[in-house]
C-alpha cells in the first residue's frame, strides 16, 4: 500500500512497550473494562463476549493475539470496540489494549513500509511505521489481524447467545 493512503487520522494505543495505531474511522467507541463473559472452546486471544447496550460483542485480548505474554488488567486497561470487515462480513469487536494514548494526524512522509520479517511471519496486519516525536507506532490493519476463519467463527459464537 502506498503511504500517501496511509496518512490520516489514528487512535494510538499501548501493549506493553510497544506502541500502535488504528485509523479513526475504524473505532466505534472506547470503554472500560467490563465483565467478560468467557465462551468455552474458543482461541485463547478470544476472551468472551460482552453486553454492550443490549448488543453481543465479541472480544479479543490484543496481547494475546500478538503472543505476547498475558497481563492484570488495570484502571487504565480498556477495550476499543472497532468494525471489522472479512470477505463475508462486518462484525463489531472489542480489543482489549494496556492504555489509550491519544489521537494522532500521522502524516505520509512519517510512515514508513513494515518491515520484511521473511516468510514465516505474517505481518500483513501491519500497514506502516509511523515514526513521531523519537518514537515509532505500528500501525495496524484492523481487517487483517483476525483471518476470514476467525471472523466468521466470532459472527457465528454471537448469533449462538
Amino acid at each position: 500500500m502506498e503511504n500517501q493512503s496511509l496518512s490520516g487520522t489514528y487512535l494510538t494505543f499501548s501493549l506493553g512497550e510497544e506502541n500502535y495505531g488504528i485509523v479513526i474511522i475504524k473505532v466505534k467507541e472506547i470503554i472500560g473494562m467490563m465483565t467478560i463473559t468467557s465462551v468455552p472452546q474458543t482461541p485463547d486471544f478470544i476472551k468472551g463476549v460482552i453486553n454492550l447496550r443490549g448488543k453481543v460483542i465479541p472480544v479479543v485480548d490484543l496481547r494475546l493475539k500478538f503472543s505476547m505474554p498475558p497481563t492484570d488488567y488495570t484502571d487504565r486497561t480498556c477495550i476499543i470496540v472497532v468494525e471489522v470487515w472479512s470477505l463475508s462480513s462486518s462484525i463489531q469487536m472489542g480489543c482489549v489494549v494496556d492504555s489509550v494514548s491519544e489521537v494522532l494526524n500521522i502524516k505520509a512522509e512519517d510512515i514508513e513500509p513494515a518491515p520484511s520479517f521473511g516468510t514465516k511471519l505474517n505481518t500483513d496486519y501491519i500497514l506502516g511505521m509511523a515514526k513521531m516525536d523519537g518514537k515509532v507506532n505500528i500501525l495496524l490493519d484492523i481487517d487483517s489481524i483476525l483471518t476470514t476463519e476467525e471472523v466468521d467463527f466470532l459472527n457465528a459464537e454471537k448469533t449462538n447467545d
